[in-house]
């Protein structure tokens, strides 16, 4: 189902880039543009979110319902075609991360706006519930120890179970112990970023697509963006610096490029370089069990973490489809202008699959020969690498980096998703006055 939506998704075009269309008919706020000494146009506006992934799309939706003028800018085609629809659709309880993190904080208040909003507006969802399970002894501690961090970051209902009593939830499932988390779920993206676009433009956010944010510079401690037409970057040889078509000046700007917000925050002339953390890429692969006509599962099984991302879990789409992953592939980054175009290498090898099965097989061991078909792959926007500690989400505003009306959100990995709302709240509260 995902898959079916990543590549329908990539096939939307839409026209070019309305951005300066826009901004000559005045359908947003603008104060009376100039021009440059090189001649190139420049407009005051009110806020620009960069990017319209699911994080970016709730950010303008929170940002316009508190009355500000938002424009978004996209370098695609449309809404969410990167992380926010190569990823398992999936509602986090908030159990695996630090108590006080950003990422435990918002991932339980996320959740709860999620749930409320996907309730209100109809969109397909559903509290399926999750196990988490250990499948040798060695594993036994680690699973409490996930079971207090989460009550510690106030999520409800867990349950420690004995392997016999989660087989019986699940038959095909086997474990020593198994952590129930009763409020975890699964959400269609496509279908919640669809409804926060809508709700977004009829409260008056306009949305300008095949638009790419190339840089900016500092002006009076604001930051100046430089915008271009996604199309003027396709066939750019490196042989030249890129030149802006445009110069927006905004009083608020929300750095929410996924993947290349590091690398385009890089590109802010006057940005202290020591504030930008490094970026990793992690690739992990989804394949989708096929040769069945039953799902073997009810829940979500997901087993302990590992280095780099929560392990070859189980998952299940809205209708019924089981998918399995991801797995961890730490890879390079590209090229700034590449990354911006989402030019990553989503390829899913087949070959990996006997990679997949040994996994799959401390908790599934029926799983058949052959049964695992290639799916999707996506890429997590990480703050550490390989071996390293993991990294809590970076919500960086004046504070941090001393650029006024600048928030810059880095590694909005896992739980990104169910923590939009959460992350669109904090900006909106904690920043509305830029």
């Amino acid at each position: 189902m995902l898959k079916s939506k990543i590549q329908s998704l990539e096939r939307i075009s839409s026209s070019s880039s309305v951005v300066f269309k826009i901004l000559k008919s005045r359908n947003i706020a603008t104060t009376t543009g100039s021009s440059s000494s090189n001649g190139v146009p420049k407009e005051k506006v009110d806020c620009v979110v960069i990017g319209a992934g699911v994080v970016g799309l709730a950010v303008a939706r929170e940002l316009t319902l508190k009355g500000r003028e938002v424009l978004v800018l996209e370098s695609a085609s449309t809404f969410g075609t990167g992380t926010s629809s190569r990823n398992s659709e999936v509602i986090h309880a908030g159990i695996y991360y630090p108590p006080n993190s950003l990422k435990a904080i918002l991932c339980v208040k996320g959740r709860e706006l999620l749930y409320k909003y996907c309730s209100e507006h109809n969109i397909p969802h559903n509290q399926i519930g999750k196990l988490i399970v250990a499948t040798g002894s060695s594993e036994i501690p680690k699973l409490h120890n996930l079971m207090n961090n989460g009550i510690k970051n106030g999520v409800g209902g867990l349950v420690m179970m004995e392997g016999s009593e989660a087989t019986r939830m699940e038959p095909e499932l086997r474990c020593l112990k198994a952590l129930l988390s009763p409020v975890s779920g699964i959400v269609d993206t496509h279908s919640l970023m669809l409804s926060l676009v809508g709700e977004a433009e009829n409260h008056g956010t306009t949305f300008s697509y095949n638009t790419t944010v190339i840089g900016g510079h500092i002006e009076e401690n604001r930051l100046s963006l430089h915008i271009s037409e996604t199309r003027h970057l396709e066939n750019w040889n490196g042989k030249f610096p890129l030149q802006p078509e445009m110069v927006l000046i905004p009083k608020l700007v929300v750095n929410s490029a996924g993947l290349s917000a590091p690398v385009l925050a890089k590109r802010f002339d006057g940005l202290r370089s020591a504030v930008i953390p490094p970026a990793y890429y992690a690739r992990g692969c989804y394949f989708t069990l096929s040769n069945t006509t039953i799902c073997p599962f009810k829940h979500l099984i997901y087993p302990l973490p590992e280095d780099g991302g929560i392990g070859v879990h189980v998952t299940l789409d809205l209708n019924g489809q089981v998918k399995f992953g991801p797995n961890v592939e730490w890879i390079d980054g590209i090229d700034d202008i590449s990354s911006f175009l989402n030019k990553f290498d989503y390829s899913v090898c087949t070959n990996r699959a006997k990679l997949f099965y040994p996994e799959i097989r401390k908790y599934y061991p029926n799983l058949k020969d052959g049964s695992l078909d290639p799916g999707y792959a996506g890429i997590r926007p990480k703050l550490s690498g390989p071996r390293q500690s993991p990294v809590d989400f970076v919500i960086q505003g004046e504070d941090i980096h001393g650029i006024t009306g600048l928030v810059n959100l880095f590694g909005i990995e896992s739980p990104g998703l169910t923590s939009s709302m959460g992350v669109a709240e904090h900006i909106a509260t904690r920043f509305f006055r830029c």
